[in-house]
Parts: structure tokens; sequence; C-alpha cells
């Protein structure tokens, strides 16, 4: 009887990531794991050249042609490092801190009626938060920008955006949705302006916001956006587990 072998450690963890309730995420969860990501990667690519460059010093001797070009190719690593990997993880751990914040803030609504869902993929990219409540469906994407925002000269690609997220919960729900653009920590000039059908909001006013909101779903329709959204996530999740499944069986 020939004996199966062990799953690769990165296939099993997929798979467990996959088996997780995607309704159940945590805010931030998907850039906070590749800030986490990066950041390994980037230590042992510097770990596993310094080490590389110490062997071979010690056994060719320091004027060995090959010892100077591994010692070179370190400083190049270190320069790009510094100058272009560690710009990248602030700017991504920046991100993350700013989900995890904002989700916060939606946390304090759930359970009063409010359905809150974090860092949402269907397929074209992550939705940072989902809001169902009495006020409505809102969509969340988040900023860390540090400011100050113009409201006017909102970047296109960050609309577009936005307005993507808004379509793509819309037919899922058969609810208009808003999509909100919150910028986490920046100056906005025109708090709650809307750009072309995205209100923009600091996330100081985001709760005062959402729960000034006239109702306009029953806690049935609350109830059934909800069930819609998550059997949607769901179903993506499966989705994307046959694929990995397919390529990637685990033996």
């Amino acid at each position: 009887m020939q004996r199966a072998h062990p799953p690769r450690a990165h296939l099993h963890r997929a798979h467990l990531h996959a088996a997780r309730d995607p309704s159940r995420r945590s805010a931030g969860e998907h850039a906070r794991a590749a800030v986490q990501r990066l950041r390994l990667r980037t230590l042992m690519t510097l770990g596993v050249l310094a080490v590389a460059t110490a062997a071979l010093g010690r056994s060719f001797g320091l004027r060995d042609g090959r010892f100077l070009i591994s010692e070179i190719a370190l400083l190049v690593s270190m320069f790009v490092v510094s100058r272009y990997v560690l710009p990248l993880l602030e700017r991504r751990d920046r991100g993350a801190s700013a989900e995890e914040q904002v989700g916060g803030l939606l946390e304090q609504l759930s359970g009063r009626d409010w359905q809150v869902l974090h860092d949402a993929s269907l397929g074209h990219g992550n939705v940072d938060h989902i809001l169902i409540g009495p006020g409505g469906v809102f969509t969340v994407e988040t900023k860390s920008h540090p400011g100050p925002v113009r409201v006017a000269r909102l970047h296109g690609a960050t609309l577009r955006q936005a307005q993507a997220q808004r379509k793509a919960i819309e037919s899922i729900t058969g609810v208009r949705v808003e999509p909100l653009l919150v910028f986490s920590r920046a100056w906005v000039d025109r708090p709650l302006a809307r750009r072309k059908g995205v209100r923009v909001v600091p996330a100081r006013m985001l709760l005062a916001h959402l729960t000034k909101q006239p109702e306009t779903l029953s806690r049935e329709e609350i109830q059934q956006a909800h069930r819609r959204v998550v059997a949607a996530l769901q179903q993506h999740q499966m989705h994307t587990r046959e694929i990995n499944t397919r390529f990637h069986p685990i033996r």
C-alpha cells in the first residue's frame, strides 16, 4: 500500500482558511495578513542573503569574487528594502490599522438592529465593511491617507472602486446601497459631501451619520438582505475552494 504524502504547509493553511465562515471575518483581516506575509518574506530574504554571504566569506575568503558578489547583492537588497519595501510595509500597515479602527467603530452598531460584515470577498477585491440596518445598506471603503482631503480632487480610481462595491452589493441584495468613503484620520474639506454618488465621511462622523439615517428597512428586510450577502460570500468561498482543489489537490 502506497503511503500518502502529507499536504504542503501552504496548501494546508489555505484549506483551513477557506473553511472559515466568511461572514465572521475580522476588520482588516486580509490587509493585516498581507502585511505579515510581506514582512516575513523580507526578513527571510535578508536573512538568507546574510547567511550565504557569511558562509562564502568563511569558505573562500573575504577577497574571493563570489564573496564580493554576494556582499554586493546583500547591500543592494538592503537598499531596495529601505527604499521601497519599508515604505510599502508602512502604507499597508497603516491601511490595516485604519480598517481595524473603522471596524471597531462599526461594531458599536452590531446588535442594535444592525448587521456588520468585515473584509467581504466577492471575487473582485474585498469590501472593507458592509452595513445593513434600519437606515439602509452601506458599503464602506476605508482610506488611511493622513490628509488633507479635498472632495473635489478625489482620485477617479478610488471613486470607481466604491461605485463597483455598491453595484455588487445591490445586485446581491436587491436593495439600494449607499457607498461610503471613510477616511480614518484625514481632514476632509467637505465632510459628508457626495462625489459621483460616493459619500465622503471622516471616521469621527461615521456613527452619527449612520444612526441619523431615516428608517427605510424593516427588521425582516434587514435579515433578508443579510442572508443574501452571507450566501454570496459562502458561494464565492466554495468556488474559490473548488478552484484551489482542482489546481492544488490536497493529498
